[in-house]
């Protein structure tokens, strides 16, 4: 298994990156190769920094670098020698099994969708966050890579969410819902509505209309949304996450007797902590693409990047890209000799 990073453009440096490469070298012997795309020179100071030796980790040298102000497409065009497009290009060329990158989201949407294309039975990829629940996860797509949809790109999702949440959440028979404002399926926009159709004339164990409290209770395993919403749920998510982080944070703190309240609770405050903490999850997968492309956040530090490896990895070990070129063109086949679709 070989995979490939891009280690610059992130908000805390290559450095961060390199020890985050370290963590999971040390973490999953089954890597055959971990190849680091990034200045070379820089690279190779980082790795004596962390006294990194190992040999199964590779450079790739790439003298550019699509910073988070970069437009995306422009960029793309203008900078061919990019760490994010040579990491896609290392995929396209069988030299990586799956690429990662924390740097520019929409910069690495378009150099996957460019370089790796997307699947012949798939319209468009889709963004896949995994996220917590009371019951365990559930991953919620497209996370914003698709802002304007059509009934067909959520079905697709649909069907790529089920394979993810089987494949990676072991999951036998995903639950799966379109995120809309009500159950009654009176409800939603003309979008929710007709792909809601479309839906459940596939093989998936659909439960109609989802609302957004029941994405945390546990009700759901697969959240279907077009991208503008999508990415406004999961940006929501994370904001709220560091509110009540800090909200606990300064009322346990307020006076000696709440003080010693959070130090008998440490451990279960700890508990929470972990569970909701993204960097557990690692990063998202881009699905629908000829290849396995993860993107890790802009902040991700070494713990979340050490996770994204482990996603990128089991992606590979499930094969689910090419568990999902199968399943969307079954499920096209189904909808297309279907007089209703």
């Amino acid at each position: 298994m070989r995979i490939a990073v891009d280690v610059m453009g992130a908000d805390h440096g290559s450095q961060t990156i390199l020890a985050g490469v370290k963590m999971a070298l040390a973490a999953y012997p089954h890597i055959h190769e971990l190849i680091v795309v990034g200045n070379e020179a820089e690279i190779k100071t980082g790795i004596e920094r962390l006294a990194l030796r190992d040999a199964r980790l590779r450079i790739h040298h790439a003298s550019e670098v699509l910073t988070m102000e970069d437009k995306p497409l422009e960029a793309i065009r203008k900078k061919k020698d990019s760490s994010i497009l040579r990491t896609m290009e290392l995929v396209k060329e069988g030299k990586a099994d799956a690429a990662i990158s924390p740097g520019n989201t929409g910069g690495l949407m378009t150099a996957a969708t460019i370089r790796l294309r997307p699947l012949e039975s798939v319209e468009r990829a889709a963004l896949a966050t995994v996220m917590p629940s009371l019951t365990g996860a559930f991953v919620m797509l497209d996370g914003g890579a698709n802002p304007e949809c059509k009934p067909i790109h959520l079905a697709q999702f649909a069907v790529m969410g089920n394979v993810y949440a089987r494949e990676i959440l072991g999951l036998k028979k995903p639950r799966v819902g379109i995120l809309s404002n009500g159950t009654e399926e009176s409800k939603g926009t003309e979008l929710t509505r007709e792909s809601l159709k479309l839906c459940r004339q596939l093989d998936l164990n659909c439960i109609g209309y989802v609302e957004g409290h029941d994405l945390f209770e546990g009700h759901v395993d697969v959240v279907v949304a077009d991208g503008f919403v999508g990415n406004i749920v999961l940006k929501s998510c994370e904001s709220l996450g560091k509110a009540v982080g800090i909200m606990l944070k300064r009322e346990l703190t307020a006076n000696p007797m709440r003080k010693a309240g959070a130090l008998l609770a440490k451990g279960a405050l700890n508990a929470i902590k972990s569970t909701l903490n993204p960097d557990a999850y690692g990063g998202a997968p881009l699905l629908g693409l000829n290849g396995n492309v993860i993107k890790a956040h802009g902040s991700a530090k070494e713990f979340a990047i050490q996770n994204a490896i482990r996603v990128a990895a089991e992606s590979v070990q499930h094969r689910i890209h090419q568990s999902i070129q199968t399943e969307v063109a079954a499920a096209n086949a189904v909808l297309a000799a279907t007089p209703t679709a």
